[in-house]
């Protein structure tokens, strides 16, 4: 088998077995029908600028790194140790904002864009981003998308002041949690919270 054969199958049995875990992505009422998960509220503490996020007022650019398996939280699949909204990311409305993807997961390919989705996650989620140039390369393919150890840069302009996030979208990794809110504000606020 060649390296690329083992790679794919390797990554196939970790999708696998990661896909068994985690939480449920819908509940049952009292009549037994199915209701979808309450999706957790947006980070509301003070807004700070933490070392992998920088902004400059007078360029209108807003960068950060976003590393994909910072930690084991999730079976590694989080944004900078955080899962299932758990960081919000607000950056003014038409600035430019630079998005370093950095993949830290040992095994598993990983992408990043920015959805308009900000609940009830889709196992396979369509690679739409809502700002033109806001999504990783190949972002559904688990062989092609950014891999371990690679990082890969983004650049859009956040033109519509919204609520969005900022997601996976290698299939079943949002559902699980991979995502984070990502707001633009018509206020000219900026900064993370978590």
């Amino acid at each position: 088998m060649n390296k690329r054969s083992t790679l794919i199958s390797a990554l196939a049995s970790t999708a696998l077995i990661a896909c068994g875990g985690g939480e449920p992505a819908e509940t049952s009422d009292s009549a037994g029908s199915a209701v979808p998960a309450a999706a957790p509220q947006p980070a509301t503490s003070e807004m700070t600028i933490p070392s992998w996020f920088e902004v400059d007022n007078e360029a209108r650019t807003v960068s950060m790194t976003i590393t994909a398996g910072s930690t084991t939280e999730n079976n590694s699949w989080n944004f900078n140790g955080a899962t299932k909204g758990a960081i919000t990311i607000t950056v003014p409305e038409g600035y430019t904002v630079t998005v370093e993807l950095v993949n830290n997961d040992p095994v598993m390919a990983h992408s990043l864009g920015i959805s308009g989705e900000t609940s009830s996650f889709s196992g396979a989620p369509e690679p739409v981003p809502v700002f033109q140039g806001a999504i990783t390369e190949n972002p559904t393919s688990m062989i092609d998308a950014t891999m371990p150890g690679e990082t890969e840069s983004i650049q859009f302009i956040a033109n519509q002041a919204g609520n969005y996030s900022m997601m996976c979208y290698t299939p079943g990794h949002a559902l699980t949690g991979m995502w984070l809110y990502f707001n633009v504000s018509a206020d000219g606020t900026v900064g993370v919270q978590q």
